[in-house]
């Protein structure tokens, strides 16, 4: 369940961060920024995609980290955009939730998977 959730707010965070990169870079004239944040904030969900499909947990759990590295590393564009005033206090503090949402049901995914493992690791 959490699964295909994580994925649907990766995914409509992802469209945000698409119309982010056109506002920056269209009104603001914003064009390295916004480039960076684009990467990694469209990265999150593809990295979660790509593990839908993991060969194993170990698998799985590589590729839920390296959202979980690209949602960190959006949370520092954010937080520069923000400082910079390229976005608003309200902008930043609504895509920031969204990231860390996302961030805080990746390591609960994650955490779980780990777990499950070293119970069956026990038995």
């Amino acid at each position: 369940m959490a699964r295909s959730v994580v994925f649907e707010l990766s995914k409509k965070f992802a469209l945000r961060v698409i119309r982010l990169y056109v506002y920056l870079k269209d009104e603001r004239k914003e064009y390295v920024m916004s480039k960076q944040i684009y990467r990694c904030g469209t990265s999150i969900g593809a990295n979660i995609a790509e593990s839908r499909f993991a060969q194993s947990d170990a698998d799985y759990i590589c590729k839920l980290s390296i959202a979980l590295k690209e949602a960190s590393e959006t949370m520092y564009w954010l937080d520069l955009l923000h400082e910079s005033d390229f976005i608003s206090l309200k902008q930043y503090e609504s895509l920031l939730n969204d990231v860390k949402t996302i961030t805080g049901t990746l390591v609960n995914i994650i955490n779980k998977i780990k777990t499950n493992n070293i119970s069956n690791k026990s038995k």
